[in-house]
């Protein structure tokens, strides 16, 4: 069952919210937008793009380098943030607002379900960091 505003996240820090229109949101996770500092770019998909879940489907440019984003699930692309294509910043300002990336429609409600929830998130997060300081400490 799909909760409406229902916000799921991938293991690639991105989060999809299926709205009252049954269209879903696409965007970048806080942690990810600190995680990658600066954004001075972004290349989206065009409107009508079908979008395959776990392909390629945007890349964000910073003053360090390129990150190609991998999608979180399948569905046809029936808007892109034009805002956010101008000024970039808005995915480090409002990551979950006027940062959002894309908006598809004909998504398939078994790969939002596969989705982590937010709880599955923080302790997937959790998770990480452990590692990570496991990591610096050899």
């Amino acid at each position: 069952m799909r909760v409406i505003g229902e916000i799921r996240y991938s293991r690639d820090h991105l989060w999809v919210r299926v709205d009252e229109d049954g269209f879903a949101t696409i965007g970048i996770s806080d942690y990810l937008q600190e995680l990658l500092g600066e954004i001075s770019a972004f290349s989206l998909p065009d409107e009508g793009e079908e979008l395959v879940k776990d392909e390629n489907f945007s890349i964000i440019e910073t003053p360090e380098g390129r990150l190609e984003l991998v999608a979180p699930i399948s569905g046809e692309v029936s808007e892109v943030n034009e805002e956010l294509l101008e000024s970039p910043e808005l995915a480090n300002e409002e990551p979950y607002n006027e940062g959002w990336l894309i908006r598809i429609e004909n998504l398939l409600e078994s790969e939002f379900d596969e989705l982590l929830t937010l709880e599955e998130y923080e302790e997937y997060l959790q998770e990480e960091l452990e590692e990570e300081e496991a990591l610096e400490e050899d």
